[in-house]
């Protein structure tokens, strides 16, 4: 691995039938950085990220997440990975409706094993850094769009993952609430110490990453 990365890629290919989606890609992050990855849609960056992390097998190639050579891990071994050093932030909320918002973050917590004493105390202060101490005993239903994404975004922090990969997570927002998610995700990488890799068709949002990577046809160019 590259110096301090705690994503590292090589020569990732994927193939569904007949059409070569990911050309042998390679793709590094560093430390608290934050990366954008952008391009037309059927570029391939969807797939990459499902990839990266961890919800998707590639036909060949090599990926290293935070030291652990992810692709040699059993399912069981992967599934526990994954809930410990990996967060996903997606387009669309999946929060599970009947649950408040303190109950929505606690949840992945408590199945990784922690005790409903720290899971609950984890989930409060991660709502308080989104700015959510007052709706935490809201629904979705209760909440806008803004609240909902960053009731998400500090779901997928609570067990302090190595890395935060998000999916289009501005794309069903104002642009108003566009601007705070995006200024969010920069201070909670201040503050936590986040590798945030982001898929994203927003111009205004790679512009302030640290890095901006487009694909085409499979690869990055």
């Amino acid at each position: 691995m590259t110096d301090n990365a705690i994503i590292q890629a090589s020569g990732i290919c994927k193939s569904f039938g007949d059409l070569q989606v990911l050309r042998g890609v390679d793709f590094s992050a560093k430390e608290k950085e934050i990366v954008a990855i952008t391009g037309a849609s059927g570029a391939g960056k969807t797939t990459l990220l499902q990839i990266l992390g961890t919800l998707s097998s590639p036909d060949s190639g090599s990926l290293i997440i935070d030291g652990t050579p992810v692709l040699s891990l059993r399912s069981r071994e992967l599934a526990a990975f994954r809930g410990r050093r990996i967060g996903f932030v997606f387009q669309f909320h999946h929060l599970l409706p009947e649950f408040t918002a303190l109950e929505n973050v606690t949840i992945p917590a408590l199945i990784a094993g922690r005790s409903s004493k720290d899971a609950s105390a984890a989930a409060r202060e991660l709502l308080a850094e989104v700015g959510l101490s007052d709706r935490m005993s809201h629904k979705p239903s209760e909440l806008s769009g803004g609240e909902q994404q960053r009731v998400a975004i500090a779901r997928a922090l609570v067990n302090r993952p190595a890395v935060l990969f998000a999916d289009e997570p501005t794309g069903n927002l104002d642009s108003a609430t566009k601007e705070d998610i995006h200024r969010l995700f920069f201070s909670l990488r201040d503050r936590l110490g986040q590798t945030i890799v982001i898929v994203t068709h927003d111009p205004g949002l790679a512009s302030l990453c640290d890095r901006a990577l487009t694909m085409r046809d499979g690869q990055f160019v």
